[in-house]
């Protein structure tokens, strides 16, 4: 078992470790089909043998071209450590900077079994979300780290760790770049070459910048997202009742069926791997299992299984005493009846469903359902295109709507290669299909979307609500050719709004966005203080008075930080996020740096974000498609933030190309800010936050955002340094039309 000495002390040469090949038992990426000709194998594996002295080259040599050859990648498994890869107290790591030791932390949380979607393969989420492109980079970055001063910075190239180079105090200690390829070579084909030949990397968002913090960051965004759709589509406050039906519960996705219990409805989540599907049921975050869409159905319509065949009204619990005593005389049933059993004369069986607690069995009619407010999250183990095909089925033939709302997480931003799974196979068949015929296997997907989006057109009729959640499945969609044109739109625009752009894109224009923190003792009474410390100056602001938008913003992650402890959403590093704007993170992060001085928190607080957020992203099909003056597919806010982030204070800074919405369609950029307890930590928050907030604010401004208007005036006036250019309102279009007349 390696220790984090031996792990910072460089690639393990002498001796060379044994290789265990692919572990068993965990989830593994699919097999990529980079199409190389033979020189470029030659050249891939030239690559990779350079991180290497000559004389184990030729050992390795032939190793690493079986990778290339079974896996379409040299990920180098025989260099995968065999110690417990977590995010460690920060004072375990053998560095020379508190900066270092905690991008250790950071690297090693994104690593970590329990938060990585294939670990082994070095990725954190959405299926190719890289932290490394092989494992030799991983044990030179930590022996580089464990080497740092305070007058170096280290330089990562797309995984790979150009070196140490000198620089100032002040300097950021870390820059990463991912996928930084010329614009004209940026298409998915010439990355599976670049990313099989070594040479270039999907960071995704936070799995290449160090700053992924599990699920929960994603479960905070769907609450958010659920809560603001159910008052913009559906006219409610409280979801209680309604129905959430999406698909993915693989990587970030898994945290649709934990927003769907905190904001209180009822959650139907689908999913291909059986794998992922049972890591969130075993992490409590799913309450039941099944995989009959009979099932999903009942669970929608009916109270109660126990019918008898004249009863027309649900029999209702009167204690839980009850309701335990028929659960235990449930699970005799099915245990002696098996999966098909049936009871008595009614003909209802009971599928295959793994439940947790007596409430699996509050199975109320769909209208029931909503009068005694159900909160369930279910998985489906099945293709979403047959669940949105079922309650299809059921409209047509009963007449009844048993959805309210709908959208879909699964990885749509890399459709041919795992992120998205067609109707027509089985998982393993596809997997199959995808390593062996990449051409047949793009065709079934792309009928796949569209008997998707015919089956959602057809609900959408009704008073059935659906948006894109920024996964690219609306723009696949349209390239496979299922109707999903918005006439009159503009190409950022389809039938179906993005969540930016009808949900989350005034909370953007506004300021709020996904701010989060990890506590680096790994204590989690260290979360605690600063749970309470981040609630207090919420509810300060709250207090001294602001507007009634930026007041329920405020009041929505106060209640997020309860259900947040309450839920237990804490997997691999101790962290949290909330949306907040400029002002709440430039206090919550002094609320921070005085606890950490005094002692009260008791090793640093590395600050970061989501790249979502207000400032960090240019894409045109998510972060910025509520943005119309044409700007939409520019990305000078999202560079100018990574370059303004790194001298104002950022301990370290990322700028990548896809994430989200995929390669070629995004680019992004992210930080890493270390509390402390400095004075010096505290003056650099208040400057780097600040402009990581108003960068996005006076471009949202400028394109003719209103709220984002008043906003960043509002900032003027309380910081005189502080001089943005405003627009002037062109409100005349007839003038317009008369001025372009031939």
């Amino acid at each position: 078992m390696s220790s984090l000495q031996a792990l910072c002390s460089g690639l393990p040469l002498q001796p060379l470790p044994e290789n265990p090949g692919r572990w068993a038992g965990v989830p593994h990426a699919p097999v990529r089909t980079p199409g190389l000709s033979p020189a470029e194998e030659q050249l891939a594996l030239r690559n990779a043998l350079r991180y290497f002295p000559l004389d184990v080259q030729e050992l390795l040599a032939p190793e690493f071209a079986q990778e290339l050859r079974l896996y379409g990648h040299i990920y180098m498994y025989r260099f995968c450590p065999d110690m417990k890869m977590r995010a460690y107290p920060i004072d375990q790591y053998p560095c020379r900077t508190r900066a270092a030791a905690a991008i250790m932390h950071m690297i090693m949380n994104n690593l970590d079994p329990a938060v990585a979607q294939f670990p082994q393969e070095l990725v954190t989420y959405g299926g190719n979300g890289q932290v490394f492109s092989n494992w030799a980079q991983f044990w030179l970055t930590m022996s580089y780290l464990s080497q740092m001063t305070e007058e170096q910075t280290l330089v990562m190239y797309s995984g790979h760790p150009l070196g140490l180079f000198p620089s100032s105090p002040q300097a950021p200690r870390l820059v990463i770049t991912n996928g930084m390829v010329i614009p004209n070579y940026s298409s998915r084909t010439e990355y599976e070459k670049l990313f099989a030949m070594g040479v270039t990397m999907y960071g995704q968002m936070t799995a290449g910048s160090y700053c992924y913090i599990g699920p929960q960051g994603i479960v905070h965004g769907t609450v958010l997202t659920v809560l603001n759709a159910g008052r913009r589509y559906l006219g409610v406050k409280d979801l209680s009742g309604k129905v959430f039906v999406t698909s993915g519960l693989g990587g970030m996705s898994g945290a649709q069926a934990k927003a769907a219990v905190i904001v209180g409805c009822i959650g139907v989540i689908a999913e291909v791997d059986k794998a992922a599907l049972m890591k969130r049921h075993e992490q409590g975050w799913l309450m039941e299992v099944t995989d009959s869409l009979d099932h999903c159905i009942e669970r929608l319509r009916y109270s109660q299984i126990f019918l008898t065949e004249g009863l027309k009204q649900p029999v209702g619990f009167s204690t839980l005493l009850t309701a335990l005593g028929l659960y235990a005389f449930s699970c005799f049933l099915f245990l002696a009846l098996g999966r098909e059993g049936r009871i008595g004369s009614t003909g209802i069986s009971l599928p295959r469903v793994v439940c947790n607690g007596p409430s699996a069995l509050l199975l109320c009619p769909s209208r029931e359902a909503r009068k005694r407010k159900e909160v369930l999250s279910l998985g489906y183990h099945g293709n979403v295109v047959d669940l949105w095909e079922r309650l299809v089925h059921e409209l047509d033939t009963t007449g009844e709507l048993l959805v309210d709302l709908g959208s879909d997480q699964t990885s749509c931003h890399n459709p041919f290669n795992g992120g998205y799974y067609p109707v027509q196979l089985g998982f393993a068949e596809a997997q199959s299909l995808m390593a062996s015929d990449p051409a047949a296997f793009k065709d079934l997907v792309q009928e796949s979307l569209r008997r998707q989006v015919s089956a959602i057109n057809r609900l959408a009729k009704e008073n059935f609500f659906f948006w894109d959640y920024g996964n690219a499945f609306l723009l696949e969609a349209q390239r496979a050719g299922a109707d999903v044109e918005k006439k009159g739109a503009n190409k950022t625009e389809f039938r179906y709004p993005s969540y930016v752009q009808h949900i989350m894109g005034d909370i953007f224009s506004l300021g709020f966005g996904p701010f989060r923190w990890v506590c680096t003792s790994g204590d989690p009474q260290d979360l605690a203080v600063t749970d309470k410390l981040a609630t207090s100056v919420l509810e300060e602001a709250i207090s001294v008075g602001v507007n009634p938008a930026v007041k329920l913003q405020y009041m929505d992650n106060i209640r997020w930080i309860r259900e947040a402890t309450k839920h237990q959403l804490v997997v691999g590093s101790q962290a949290r996020i909330l949306y907040s704007d400029q002002k709440g993170r430039v206090a919550i992060a002094v609320a921070f740096n005085q606890a950490i001085a005094r002692g009260k928190i008791k090793a640093p607080v590395v600050l970061s974000r989501d790249h979502h957020d207000v400032s960090g992203t240019d894409s045109p099909f998510r972060e910025t498609s509520n943005i119309y003056d044409g700007s939409a597919f520019c990305a000078d806010m999202a560079v100018q933030n990574f370059v303004g982030d790194a001298f104002r204070g950022a301990t370290w800074v990322a700028l990548h190309n896809g994430g989200g919405v995929g390669w070629g369609e995004v680019i992004n950029g992210g930080f890493g800010l270390v509390l402390d307890g400095t004075q010096e930590a505290e003056q650099k928050a208040k400057m780097m936050l600040s402009w990581d907030v108003s960068n996005g604010v006076a471009r949202r401004c400028w394109s003719g955002n209103r709220k984002a208007y008043e906003i960043i005036c509002q900032t003027m006036q309380d910081n005189k340094d502080l001089v943005v250019t405003l627009p002037h309102e062109v409100a005349d279009e007839r003038m317009l039309q008369q001025a372009l007349r031939p």
